[in-house]
């Protein structure tokens, strides 16, 4: 198949090609990159003040198949992911049972073909059953298809069973992605302890939780020179602690999550368990020291951690709810109005944060726009205005605390391998 996008805003972070051009796409390729392109039997789409990119990574969400399917199934979180832009997405294995071995990573990737076109990068379980006891066999893991591993969800507590998985990993040529709160301090705490928790006479998740076990993966990782990525980022000293070890030459990335950018531990006031989190949402100081670790590069990666909940859940009182948003269809455009369109950084730099970059820390060939690139685009209206609507989401979760926000920047079309696998047919 051929398909040939014409006048289109490129935007490629890695090799800087910019400006108004056509791209021709064909067998699955990126076939050419120029001006004024022609090509007979191919499907054209007019990409006229549309902005042309890589397809966006995501590197952190939960699909929850297999065992609940009642909040998400790969099918539809898939569909979920094509309708806000992202071509690839990585699993995190806190599924029932746990994507603890290669029998559960093929299931995975077998799902992953029934449905819409986007790449399913699986992520193996650290240890066998996320029970932080014994180490999963990480090499039979990666032969079966695992880019990473993870015990996200149930942070690997055991420093010495965290430095054996550091190694091991290295070994194999795999980052381990964690999931940093000690589980003594943070417990199923519902809400940063502070002053929203004190006014609502609630246990709190310290900041402290998060950062400590920041500071222990970063020693470990400049120690046995393996590779560690910190999950959703949340507090101005975990920033400062990346910031400092990846100065030192350290093996260490970080990614942060729309709502750590944008929210403040008062949504839980108006918005209740919808604002419920892990980590949770922090304070106006850690806003801002997020978005200039995001600006600095300090962070890496936007990811979205998308965790959907059922509406049952969700109604539960805020200590009994679980924690999780989802984020897949709301991602580029929260991210668009909070950091582009607020003049904080440029559409490049974004980009670069939802391509290209989560590709590299899971050592995957996703997120470049080039000749010979697999053909996984995203092509969208960086200035369009739309009002969020739960109810319109493809995710089965509607968990969110976005609904009724006034975002800028609206996904038109999806391209997976050459094929286009979302169009948006919304009325403005």
């Amino acid at each position: 198949m051929k398909l040939l996008i014409r006048q289109g805003r490129l935007i490629d972070p890695v090799g800087g090609i910019g400006g108004v051009m056509d791209i021709l796409l064909e067998d699955g390729k990126v076939a050419v990159i120029g001006s004024d392109l022609s090509s007979e039997q191919a499907e054209t789409i007019d990409a006229r003040g549309l902005v042309v990119s890589a397809g966006l990574v995501d590197m952190h969400v939960h699909l929850r198949e297999p065992g609940l399917e009642y909040k998400e199934t790969v099918e539809t979180g898939c569909a979920a992911a094509a309708a806000g832009g992202f071509t690839s997405v990585a699993p995190m294995p806190n599924t029932r049972p746990a994507t603890d071995c290669p029998e559960q990573i093929r299931y995975v990737l077998e799902k992953a073909k029934a449905a819409c076109g986007v790449h399913v990068l699986p992520i193996g379980s650290v240890t066998v059953g996320e029970k932080g006891q014994e180490l999963t066999d990480i090499e039979a893991l990666k032969t079966a298809g695992a880019v990473a591993i993870s015990d996200d969800g149930m942070p690997v507590q055991n420093a010495n069973l965290m430095r054996d998985a550091l190694i091991r990993a290295h070994r194999q040529g795999l980052t381990v992605l964690s999931h940093c709160e000690d589980a003594d301090m943070v417990k199923n705490y519902a809400l940063n302890e502070g002053r929203i928790s004190r006014q609502l006479r609630m246990e709190g998740r310290p900041a402290i939780a998060e950062e400590i076990m920041v500071m222990r993966d970063a020693m470990l990782a400049e120690e046995t020179g393996g590779a560690v990525h910190i999950c959703h980022i949340s507090t101005a000293k975990s920033v400062a602690i990346v910031r400092r070890y990846k100065k030192k030459g350290v093996k260490i990335t970080c990614e942060t999550c729309p709502q750590y950018f944008t929210l403040t531990e008062d949504e839980i006031l108006t918005k209740g368990t919808m604002a419920r989190v892990n980590p949770p949402l922090r304070t106006r100081g850690d806003v801002d020291a997020i978005i200039e670790g995001l600006k600095d590069g300090t962070i890496d990666a936007i990811a979205t951690d998308h965790a959907p909940h059922s509406a049952e859940e969700k109604a539960r009182p805020l200590a009994e709810a679980p924690s999780g948003m989802v984020g897949l269809e709301t991602a580029l455009a929260v991210t668009l109005t909070a950091l582009y369109h607020t003049g904080q950084m440029s559409l490049s730099d974004i980009l670069r944060k939802m391509t290209v970059n989560p590709a590299n820390i899971l050592r995957v060939p996703k997120g470049r726009l080039s000749v010979g690139a697999d053909a996984d685009l995203v092509i969208f209206d960086a200035e369009e205005k739309w009002t969020v609507d739960p109810e319109r989401f493809v995710s089965k979760g509607r968990n969110t605390p976005f609904g009724g926000m006034q975002v800028q920047g609206r996904v038109k079309y999806t391209i997976a391998a050459g094929e286009i696998i979302y169009q948006d047919r919304e009325e403005k």
